[in-house]
């Protein structure tokens, strides 16, 4: 029904901003407590999409996916509070190291259950798979150029990345209602995380109202480095064969590194009228152009591919709890952990956002972790499942 980019664009941004609004209202409290506003930003668009409302393809999401996540990330580190993060200690980067684990071995076990059920070739779909899996979308694209996954396996592959990657996401943020009791019940240790919490919460009492001065600001200077990043990004060389890093990975280290040292520098004042505001805004509005790209009526041609993905995330998740169970790392750790590894840059701050509304860019600075620690994990897991499957 809807096809103009801008009139897409519109919409998702209508469907953000009317889920908001029902979200303060008090005969809704008891609802979005269970269901949270995260949930339905992102599953009205791929409802939208399933029903025809928008399309699942169209040039509006490429240019959120591309403008939005360096717009959104440079303002939270430019926001972030660095001292205090560190203070978590070696708890998150043993989770997102639990979670990448969890990729490799749920993988090639998935491949032996499901691969005489498969296409011949099944492994090296499983193979880009791993890639998406263990740090993002431009690891999926160079791991399928380096086992030459065909367009006939990588197709499925992409809906199974989709629907079950983002499935569990959504999943993910319906456990952030029980966060509390889970900590409870597990005797987790949240003393580091509650004090961290406790300081980038305490710079909300340095607020003050946003100005119109403000706002140009924070949105000249968000979307200038965006797109300054992209620019750069494009222009860099990519590195390794098969690509380590990417023109889209370059842009996001670019804005990672520039944010982080602006954010020792007086630049950080943007915080005082909640520049970090503005930037999870740009989140949700990208979470909305992911979920309008999830068809759910692309489940059904699909059905072995996703039963295979769904069993390996349920492996990921068991080693994920596993290790939080013996460490006695909060849900938090768990749920971040996981999405830096399945969901990226463009997912993990949004969960550990909801989770703990100061700690997105913990969120980001662990799915960092999980792109440096993707490729060679991913090539890893890639050699596995083709002993398994050649």
């Amino acid at each position: 029904m809807i096809q103009d980019p801008t009139a897409v664009f519109a919409y998702i941004a209508a469907v953000l901003g009317a889920v908001f609004w029902a979200s303060g209202q008090p005969s809704l409290k008891r609802l979005f407590d269970v269901l949270p506003p995260v949930i339905w930003a992102y599953f009205i668009p791929t409802l939208s999409t399933t029903f025809g409302i928008i399309p699942a393809s169209s040039p509006a999401y490429g240019w959120m996916i591309r403008f939005l996540l360096p717009f959104s990330l440079l303002l939270l580190m430019i926001t972030i509070d660095l001292r205090s993060v560190l203070k978590l200690g070696p708890m998150a980067l043993i989770m997102v190291c639990a979670g990448t684990l969890g990729i490799v071995i749920g993988g090639p076990i998935s491949l032996l259950v499901f691969g005489q059920f498969l296409p011949e070739n099944a492994w090296t779909g499983f193979a880009a798979l791993s890639g998406s899996w263990i740090g993002g979308t431009a690891n999926m694209v160079a791991i399928a150029e380096s086992v030459g996954t065909p367009e006939s396996i990588l197709g499925p592959i992409i809906v199974v990345d989709t629907v079950v990657g983002y499935g569990w996401m959504g999943i993910l943020l319906l456990m952030s209602a029980w966060q509390h009791k889970y900590d409870q019940r597990t005797g987790a240790n949240t003393a580091a995380l509650e004090e961290t919490t406790r300081r980038l919460e305490e710079m909300e009492q340095h607020r003050r109202p946003m100005l119109l001065r403000d706002l140009a600001m924070i949105v000249g200077l968000g979307f200038g480095g965006a797109v300054i990043a992209v620019a750069l990004g494009g222009a860099m060389p990519s590195l390794g064969d098969p690509t380590i890093i990417s023109s889209t990975t370059w842009a996001v280290l670019i804005v990672v590194t520039v944010g982080l040292a602006l954010s020792f520098t007086p630049v950080s004042n943007v915080e005082e009228a909640g520049a970090s505001r503005v930037g999870y805004a740009a989140l949700y509005l990208l979470l909305g152009a992911i979920g309008a790209q999830a068809d759910l009526k692309a489940v059904l041609a699909t059905p072995l591919f996703l039963l295979a993905g769904a069993l390996w995330l349920f492996i990921h998740a068991l080693i994920l709890f596993g290790v939080a169970r013996l460490i006695k790392a909060p849900l938090f750790f768990v749920a971040t952990g996981s999405m830096a590894n399945v969901g990226g840059a463009a997912s993990a701050p949004v969960v550990a956002g909801v989770y703990h509304p100061a700690m997105a860019p913990v969120g980001l600075l662990m799915a960092v972790a999980g792109y440096v620690l993707g490729i060679y994990a991913a090539l890893g897991c890639a050699w596995i499942l083709g002993v398994i499957g050649g």
